[in-house]
């Protein structure tokens, strides 16, 4: 074994990164260090270093990474062709059951997750901007095809984004399994698409 790879093969940044995800379970956010990371790869820290420059840079890319993960196929959806109702309905379902299911399966992580992102602003902030973007699509294309009546598709899909938030802000995880919030959710749902029917 050397400075640049483990028993298992070369030291990537992917490998640390699930390394540090480990770590971060195990132990937490406040308590998880890089020296925990090396340890658990069986290699120096100064090898983790080598991928990431600091310990910041590395709980940012690994919060980018659950993101990433967390929010995979929602591009597909909005990229999709067809009725952009259809499609919104369909996109903002898949990102609540997307929180959801992070917040429900592995909550000592889900927790964990909540604590880094409100440590790394930026991320988070390109990463709802990414997920506006998305939404702006699915709005543009329902105004070009009559199915809604907006002024400006960007504004309109962050006014979603924001009225949606209970479904997919992990500050309303702890609501995600009660009863009536499935009901919830297709009564908002169907409120925001009446209102960008509507012009509103």
């Amino acid at each position: 074994m050397n400075a640049g790879g483990t028993a298992e093969g070369p030291l990537t940044a992917e490998r640390i990164l699930q390394a540090t995800e480990d770590v971060l379970r195990r132990y937490g956010p406040a308590k998880a260090t890089v020296v925990d990371v090396a340890r658990a790869l069986g290699v120096s820290h100064g090898s983790v270093y080598r991928h990431f420059p600091s310990k910041a840079a590395l709980r940012e890319a690994v919060t980018q990474r659950w993101l990433f993960r967390a929010h995979i196929g929602l591009a597909e959806i909005a990229a999709e062709p067809g009725p952009a109702p259809e499609r919104l309905r369909r996109w903002l379902a898949a990102l609540f059951a997307a929180k959801r299911r992070k917040a429900l399966d592995d909550p000592e992580l889900f927790a964990t997750y909540s604590v880094l992102v409100a440590e790394t602003s930026t991320v988070i902030a390109e990463h709802i901007q990414g997920l506006v973007d998305q939404v702006a699509r699915i709005v543009a294309d329902g105004a070009a095809a009559g199915e809604f009546t907006v002024a400006d598709a960007a504004v309109a899909a962050r006014a979603v984004f924001d009225a949606t938030a209970r479904f997919h802000d992990p500050v309303h995880a702890a609501e995600w399994s009660r009863p009536g919030i499935d009901a919830s959710f297709d009564a908002v749902c169907w409120l925001v698409l009446a209102g960008l029917g509507a012009g509103g």
